[in-house]
């Protein structure tokens, strides 16, 4: 089995600053630049703007693939677009009836998908803001969705300890994949969309093979429940946040020796 390494991350205490001397230069004049416009200030950062119009908690929000749209779910049972420039809502997306619980984009940016505590996951069409799919099969709420890098399957998590790959384009599901002993919080698809990674209450990172639904690492350290996981851009790293406080980065070798 592919080896892996796990390393902790958590915050550092900060060190007192070490004094320094340095030659005095004069200083520079710099160009004025326009003042970038901005919905809304804030005294503690630069916030750009802040977006209203759900009416219970935001549980989940993503960007589209061009930076354009913004995606978020609510407990308000909607899944919201908004133009990511200007904060304008550009749709309501109704359907679910329950909270929706984890919202993704496609990555050419046509569909969204969403989890519900309904126990269904609808895909949307992005033009029309139609349903075009509606995905049953958890026997509990989905707490996670993502698409493939392709676009034609869906994996989700769910409270009911499995996690599930759809054809994105039918409807039908493909596999159910067994395994965690708790609910599953947080799924996605490596780079390549050979493997899916899932984190889960039972405080353990699976890695499965996308195509046959065969485990392939259960990865232990994490002292509490596992919130989120995320593959590297190269694939070859797993990254994993817990309610332990740490956030934990597992070396994993899937491809060839």
């Amino acid at each position: 089995m592919p080896a892996f390494i796990s390393r902790q991350l958590r915050s550092r205490s900060t060190s007192p600053t070490r004094s320094r001397s340095r030659s005095t230069s004069p200083a520079r004049p710099r160009s004025a630049s326009p003042a970038r416009p901005r919905a809304q200030d804030s005294t503690s950062g630069p916030q750009a703007m802040v977006l209203k119009g759900h009416s219970d908690y935001v549980m989940s929000v993503a960007f589209s693939p061009d930076g354009k749209k913004i995606v978020s779910g609510s407990a308000d049972q909607t899944v919201r677009v908004w133009d990511s420039a200007s904060g304008v809502q550009l749709m309501e997306l109704k359907g679910h009836d329950d909270e929706v619980r984890s919202v993704a984009f496609s990555l050419d940016g046509k569909r969204i998908v969403s989890g519900s505590w309904g126990q269904t996951v609808r895909v949307w069409d992005l033009s029309s803001g139609e349903v075009v799919q509606e995905l049953k099969g958890h026997d509990g709420g989905d707490n996670a969705v993502a698409f493939s890098p392709d676009g034609k399957q869906i994996v989700s998590g769910s409270c009911d300890k499995t996690v599930r790959v759809w054809d994105s384009t039918n409807g039908v599901q493909l596999m159910e994949l067994k395994g965690h002993g708790e609910n599953v919080l947080s799924v996605a698809f490596s780079p390549d969309g050979k493997q899916i990674v899932s984190g889960s209450k039972d405080r353990t990172v699976r890695v499965w093979d996308s195509a046959s639904g065969v485990q392939l690492m259960e990865l232990k350290g994490h002292s509490n429940w596992v919130r989120s996981v995320a593959f590297s851009p190269d694939g070859k790293q797993i990254v994993s946040g817990s309610r332990d406080q740490t956030v934990r980065v597992w070396d994993v070798n899937l491809g060839p020796a």
